[in-house]
Parts: C-alpha cells; structure tokens; sequence
C-alpha cells in the first residue's frame, strides 16, 4: 500500500516579528510519521504561491522535512506588492525579510522540529534563499535561479553551505552559476552549483507560469519552462546536500 502523502495546508504566521506583513499567511506540509524534523522555509517565485509552489512545499515535506512558504504578497496580493518586494530583495531589508523570518521562528516554535533549518527559493525567492545564506540563521541554502545580492562578496562571507542551479538558457543570468561557484570558492563556502545547459528559467516547475500571451516571451528571453530532466537532478543534488546538513 502506498504511503500517504503530506498535506498542503494554509497557515497564519504570527506577526511577532517587527515590520511584517499584516494578516501574514502561507502554507505548510508536515511530514508524514512521527518527528521531530528538520524544518526547511521556502520562498515563492513573482508569481506568489500557486499550483507549482504548492508541489514544492509538499516534496519538501515528502522529504522529510517540516515545510512552510509565507507568502510575502499577504499584505496587498502580487499587484501591490511585487514591486515592494523586489525592492526588499535589492536593498536586503524589508518587509518581505521580516515576514520570512516570522515564518522561521514560527517554524522553530513548534515541538516537532530540530534546530535545524534550511532555505530555498525558485526565481525571485531564490535570491531571496541566497541573501538569507548570510548570517547564519540558516543551516543551508538552496538557490534556484536566483539574482546575486549587492556586494555579493561582502555579504556571503559568512554564508551557510548552499546548494545552487541555474538554467544555461536564461539569458537574465548569464554564467551566474560560474560566478556564483567562484564566489564561494573565494570564500571558503561549501556548496555544490551547477549550470544546466538545455535548461531555463523555473525549470524546476512542472507547469509554465504566467499569462499564457506572456509565455512565448518568456521562454525567449528566459528560456523559462519546465525541464524533467534537469530537474530530477537538481532535486536529487539538493536532497542529498540538504540530508547532509539538516539531519
């Protein structure tokens, strides 16, 4: 008989944080059996939490891993947020971190964790994952085709171990994954990047994003859209990375 498989539930993320989004919510999914586990906090793409980002939580958790993505548009929805947030993103303070880090000590306040937690983030929420591999908060970052922050050297001198890809199609990071695998080389980082050359933008999802008028655009520029293959492997470099420092 075949296990069941975690439940995608929404959530209120308590606002104990100063500056965070009022009515802050997100989803979550616990594993299945008996914890405590290691809890993972994901961050969304631009296109807030949908069909796709729901899967992730979900695999996070069928991992093994106690999962929750806060949604950073809560306060306005993606229209009037997104900007906001992307300014976050660029100046590495903001509303959009404060709700983040509501969701981890959310996530640290219950019984059935370790102290151990990870992030991840896909596109937007991948920069994101790779500004917050900063400090320490973090056991391990996942970065998926996700933007430097400013002064990348400075800021990721200090970072946890990251796990990283990139597609070689999208022409919005060209040899990110060469620049960021140098980075942390320079900087005594573990990590493990890897560029996918057949691959794009979100390649990771198993469903394209967007407007469908907007799609043809998008795998132009970004090359954007779904790639099985590479995504099995990534998936599989960022388990094993993250078993190695979250169990």
């Amino acid at each position: 008989m075949t296990a069941p498989a975690p439940t995608v539930v929404a959530v209120d993320i308590p606002s104990d944080v100063d500056g965070t989004s009022e009515g802050l919510r997100g989803v979550m999914a616990i594993p299945v059996g008996e914890g405590p586990w290691p809890g993972v906090i994901l961050v969304h793409e631009a296109f807030d939490i949908n069909d796709n980002m729901r899967r992730q939580v979900q695999r996070m958790a069928e991992a093994g891993y106690l999962a929750i993505m806060p949604d950073l548009f809560s306060q306005g929805g993606a229209r009037k947020c997104l900007m906001a947030t992307f300014r976050a993103l660029s100046t590495g303070r903001g509303r959009a971190f404060q709700d983040i880090e509501a969701a981890r000590r959310m996530l640290l306040a219950r019984p059935d964790t370790t102290e151990k937690v990870g992030v991840i983030g896909f596109c937007m929420g991948g920069g994101f994952a790779l500004a917050l591999a900063s400090g320490r908060r973090y056991d391990v970052s996942s970065v998926n085709y996700g933007r430097f922050p400013k002064d990348a050297d400075a800021v990721l001198a200090d970072a946890c171990p990251v796990v990283a890809s990139y597609g070689g199609r999208d022409r919005s990071l060209t040899n990110a994954a060469a620049k960021l695998d140098a980075l942390l080389t320079r900087n005594g980082i573990p990590h493990d990047v890897k560029e996918y050359p057949h691959a794009g933008h979100s390649f990771l999802n198993e469903e394209e994003e967007g407007a469908p008028a907007l799609r043809p655009v998008m795998r132009m520029i970004l090359g954007a859209g779904p790639n099985p293959e590479a995504a099995a492997d990534a998936w599989a470099r960022i388990e094993a990375f993250f078993g190695e420092y979250l169990r």
